[in-house]
């Protein structure tokens, strides 16, 4: 737990809280619930927020969280780190339960359709975060959308992180892939992706692309259902009922991804590891990744370049994923705290969006990308306009980032993406499977 009083020198550790779902979970709860900080924030009011950023994602955190403090010196800021997971989800849905959740928390908008109809949150006063300078205008239509549920905000997004292409500006040259102002020309179609897999593989030696996804519980997912949404084809799928698919497109779609993994685009078998390592060290141009490994591939690339996945099947879409606020539902709600909240939460989407631009993420509060300092950040103004053209996970209870439906979707794609087995068959499992979710009742 990491308690900030004041805009004094940041602290450099916090504390991350592993543990089981349940044993575990509970005393990890316990200590987040009951760890008063009254005398060390003195006459300040406390705002309790947790999140699941580790690393550098961390650190930038805790950066905008102080900021935030400083700008209200009458707040003081509980902030506790959890390990990202199923388990922090639990945790959550632990807490707001019992009545001694956070002010605050982060999730992923995937996640909300699990939380907002079971009486787990709370929803934001708009008239309030108006006054504070945050308008249904300050977002991209289809995030504000996600973030809303029966007409009311339960999510105040902070950023789009969507799935995208990274490659490296001399591997891309080299292929006669560039433009004249030296960034990749995206590819408008699979055939113009496979030959600019082939081009560049040619550069490098070994292949094109890489893509790891074996033996990860969401990489084939959000591959998938990025390109199954640019084929135009749509879906139901509502609890109690059978899932219902276009299941012709939903087959190219799984085809369009073997004929990517051929072995020369892009390896057949490689996991998330083996992917980067290749692109890191020149043995693939290009790698189909999340932005938020940016920091980690400017480190061995610093000119890397990225723009968002090629609309290669008519029509544009870019899976991705939102980071957001929420608010637990208090059993004894302070309004003293509430609107301390408030005013943390709307600083740190004001003032702190451009150093979370930093770490790779697309503001979710969109007057930020109009700023100077937006502009100078490269690559991230290359592909800022994935933002505007994101697919998310289904709005079900069962999906989402960290939960087991995209592993069971990635399991059930593998044989076909490694060539043991048809492309249809693939797609017959994941029905299979997003059936006996559908028939599965929301435990929230």
């Amino acid at each position: 737990m990491t308690l900030l009083t004041g805009p004094g020198p940041q602290m450099s550790r916090r504390t991350l809280l592993r543990s089981a779902l349940v044993g575990a979970g509970a005393v990890a709860l316990g200590a987040a619930a009951g760890c008063s900080t009254d005398a060390a924030a003195g006459r300040r009011t406390q705002v309790r927020i947790w999140d699941l950023f580790s690393g550098a994602d961390g650190e930038r955190m805790q950066n905008m969280q102080a900021a935030a403090m400083q700008a209200n010196p009458d707040v003081a800021i509980e902030s506790v780190t959890l390990a990202w997971g199923s388990a922090y989800y639990t945790k959550l849905a632990m807490a707001s339960s019992g009545g001694r959740p956070p002010e605050a928390a982060v999730t992923h908008l995937s996640r909300l359709a699990g939380y907002a109809p079971g009486g787990l949150l709370e929803p934001f006063d708009m008239d309030v975060l108006a006054d504070l300078g945050i308008t249904q205008d300050s977002f991209a239509p289809a995030v504000w959308e996600r973030a809303s549920y029966e007409g009311e905000l339960y999510a105040l997004p902070m950023d789009t992180h969507p799935f995208i292409t990274f490659y490296d500006p001399q591997v891309v040259a080299d292929a006669g892939l560039a433009g004249p102002d030296g960034l990749m020309r995206a590819p408008g179609s699979v055939d113009e992706l496979l030959a600019a897999g082939k081009a560049m593989a040619e550069v490098t030696g070994e292949t094109g692309l890489a893509f790891g996804y074996v033996l990860d519980t969401a990489q084939a997912w959000r591959l998938f259902w990025g390109l199954y949404a640019q084929t135009g084809a749509g879906y139901e799928l509502v609890p109690g009922r059978s899932a219902q698919l276009d299941e012709q497109k939903a087959v190219e779609t799984v085809e369009v991804m073997q004929a990517i993994l051929d072995g020369t685009v892009a390896p057949r078998s490689q996991d998330y590891p083996g992917a980067i390592a290749s692109f890191v060290t020149g043995r693939s141009g290009m790698i189909l990744s999340g932005e938020w490994e940016l920091p980690a591939f400017q480190d061995a690339i610093p000119e890397v370049g990225a723009m968002p996945f090629p609309t290669i099947l008519g029509t544009p879409a870019n899976y991705a994923d939102s980071h957001a606020f929420v608010l637990p539902r208090q059993a004894y709600p302070d309004p003293e705290r509430r609107d301390a909240t408030y005013r943390v939460l709307a600083h740190i989407l004001r003032e702190g969006s451009l150093e979370w631009a930093g770490a790779g993420h697309i503001p979710a509060y969109q007057p930020v990308l109009s700023e100077p300092g937006y502009q100078e950040l490269s690559p991230q103004k290359s592909y800022a306009e994935a933002g505007e053209i994101v697919v998310l996970d289904p709005p079900v209870w069962f999906a989402g980032a960290g939960g087991d439906f995209q592993a069971r979707m990635c399991d059930a794609m593998t044989p076909a993406l490694q060539g043991r087995a048809e492309a249809t068959s693939a797609v017959q499992q994941m029905l299979r499977e997003m059936n006996r979710f559908l028939s599965t009742p929301n435990p929230a």
